[in-house]
């Protein structure tokens, strides 16, 4: 009897083996036929991307579709882009879609050019193309591309302070980028730190907040006279302006300083 089990098992996983083999042999083969055309944005595209406008549609990209030969199934679309002139060594993904066609917000450029190391606040030469996939075995195809300008804007970090007025470079403006951001210090949650360039004799002001538009955000915000009041130690080239508004101060030379607020020292240094 043990016997008979014993060839009943053996048959069983013989029959297994044979099936998953006739599996491979009828899977079908799926090979490049052509390729995606990338169609826009193309050479005489340049964009100037802003926070303010985030949402806004950058460009929608179109190219028209790759094929394959073998089964119908479904093609993946991944746009790409890069540096100019680096031949897609080490291409970024923007996004990747079935369809022939994606609408690419500013942010979700904006994040693709900073993550590839583009420069912030300057224009760029961008290379992109599109990558037509399917499953995990076919060849990838590969678009032509082209070349367009754009120059990202700087993403803040969501903790930062921000300093505005006569004394720094932006003066009393929230508009483009004319305020500094005062960032926390890495590792840190309660010291802020930035290098700006101070005006002689001109007024600043710190605040909370961001809402990124010309308008500005006023509300929220610390003064001379809300760390005095508070005991914090301040370095003496920082004084109350006298405004009405009790803003910051600064009697030091015109020029490059280290600003740091170190709220758990309770002091406020120049260097």
């Amino acid at each position: 009897m043990k016997n008979i089990y014993k060839i009943l098992i053996a048959f069983i996983g013989v029959l297994a083996v044979s099936c998953n083999a006739d599996d491979v042999e009828e899977r079908p083969v799926i090979t490049p036929e052509s390729a995606p055309v990338l169609l826009s944005p193309q050479n005489d595209f340049n964009i100037v991307l802003t926070k303010e406008n985030e949402n806004e549609i950058a460009t929608t990209v179109i190219w028209d579709y790759a094929k394959y030969d073998g089964t119908a199934t479904v093609i993946n679309y991944t746009i790409e882009i890069a540096k100019a002139g680096t031949k897609f060594a080490t291409p970024v993904t923007v996004t990747t879609t079935t369809a022939r066609y994606k609408a690419l917000t500013v942010a979700e450029l904006n994040s693709a050019l900073v993550n590839g190391g583009f420069i912030e606040k300057e224009e760029n030469n961008v290379d992109i193309r599109i990558k037509a996939t399917v499953g995990t075995g076919a060849e990838a195809q590969y678009s032509n591309f082209y070349t367009f300008k754009a120059t990202p804007y700087h993403t803040p970090l969501a903790t930062s302070h921000w300093l505005v007025g006569a004394a720094t470079p932006g003066g009393w403006s929230w508009d483009g980028d004319a305020e500094t951001e005062f960032p926390l210090v890495v590792g840190k949650t309660d010291v802020y730190q930035v290098t700006v360039v101070l005006k002689s004799g001109e007024a600043f002001r710190e605040f909370l907040g961001n809402n990124f538009t010309s308008n500005g955000n006023w509300d929220a915000s610390h003064n001379y006279t809300y760390y005095s009041g508070l005991g914090y130690t301040i370095d003496d080239e920082l004084v109350n302006a006298g405004d009405g508004d009790s803003n910051f101060k600064y009697t030091g030379p015109t020029g490059p300083r280290v600003l740091t607020i170190d709220n758990g020292a309770k002091k406020i240094t120049l260097d």
